[in-house]
């Protein structure tokens, strides 16, 4: 009768854990997603945009960047919309972060209209800007272990 009881308790000690587990791991999915949309689609999800993880993409407008240490208000721009950015990360802006830059700021939208950035990538303007007529292209030493 003993050794019933102990399968009886072992079995519902193996469904809490795995039961726990499984809850653990669809709330951890569930508030790691994030949703990568426009400015405008953004401005037109309605509540949606202020419960939901965002990740939105669009030029830095020139003038609007300002830092102060790890922290960066900006504004974005993405064909003609503008969505004021205010990040707050753990690390300071990218170096590539400056004017008409490309941004990806991820975080959520505050119901003051402020997006309200916790991660935020940058790539320089230039550096991925097609070469004008007229302009070298830059070469590329070749590496010490194609010469033999």
């Amino acid at each position: 009768m003993q050794a019933k009881g102990s399968a009886l308790k072992i079995t519902v000690a193996t469904i809490l854990i795995v039961g726990t587990v499984l809850y653990l791991a669809i709330s951890g999915a569930k508030d790691s997603k994030s949703y990568y949309v426009t400015i405008g689609e953004m401005q037109n999800m309605g509540q949606k945009a202020y419960t939901r993880n965002l990740r939105v993409a669009g030029n830095v407008k020139p003038g609007s960047i300002h830092r102060v240490g790890t922290h960066a208000q900006f504004v974005l721009l993405e064909l003609g919309h503008e969505l004021p950015v205010q990040y707050a990360g753990t690390e300071p802006p990218p170096d590539t972060f400056k004017d008409d830059a490309q941004a990806l700021a991820m975080g959520h939208l505050g119901r003051d209209g402020v997006f309200q950035a916790n991660q935020l990538q940058a790539k320089c303007a230039s550096k991925y800007a097609p070469v004008q007529p007229g302009q070298k292209k830059a070469l590329v030493a070749p590496t010490a272990s194609l010469v033999r």
